[in-house]
């Protein structure tokens, strides 16, 4: 089916007359409804505010049916509930706010973690002590049985992986392990 200058004109004129594009499609045929309103908004078209006839149709519909009734009163708008107006947050208000985190560019160093500033000194002594110690290895070198601990910025040529061996059932040595993985009860008594 294509739209030809006939076709497009009658979809203008019922168009205008409020006709839904269900009832477009049937009259001309071999269209679908959704065919219909695509062809609407490519002509640019109005939307209308009417739903289903137009005023005029409405109006000639009514006069034809009810020519010498009277106008019915309308009827008194319901009075509406009183709302109250919108108040600003207080500080008592508990609603959570989502900070947008910021996004750093690769090769940009990180701010300091708060985690970082929770560990042990004794923690940390051991760590750098491990790291000394540490084989060095690359990506492709880790395995199941290497410690998977991340040393520098992955975006120079310093950035390596722990490779000690590992504690058991964890990703990482020992040294790493007492710093990834914190007691609950530390935790819980952080977050107070």
């Amino acid at each position: 089916m294509s739209w030809t200058d006939d076709r497009v004109e009658l979809l203008k004129k019922m168009w205008g007359e409020g006709q839904s594009a269900s009832q477009i499609a049937k009259e001309l045929g071999g269209v679908t409804r959704n065919a219909v309103i695509g062809k609407v908004h490519r002509l640019g078209l109005s939307n209308r505010a009417t739903g289903g006839t137009s005023a005029k149709a409405s109006e000639a519909t009514a006069a034809k049916e009810k020519p010498a009734a009277a106008a019915k009163p309308k009827p008194e708008p319901r009075p509406q509930p009183k709302t109250e107006a919108a108040r600003p947050p207080t500080p008592n208000d508990h609603r959570p706010i989502h900070a947008r985190k910021q996004i750093i560019p690769a090769g940009q160093p990180l701010p300091p973690q708060p985690s970082a500033n929770e560990i042990s000194p004794e923690a940390l002594a051991k760590v750098n002590e491990v790291e000394k110690k540490s084989k060095k290895i690359t990506l492709m070198e880790l395995t199941e049985r290497t410690c998977k601990w991340p040393v520098g910025d992955p975006a120079t040529e310093d950035f390596w992986f722990c490779g000690l061996p590992v504690k058991a059932g964890k990703p990482y040595c020992e040294a790493h392990v007492g710093v990834a993985f914190q007691p609950m009860s530390a935790r819980r008594d952080r977050k107070r």
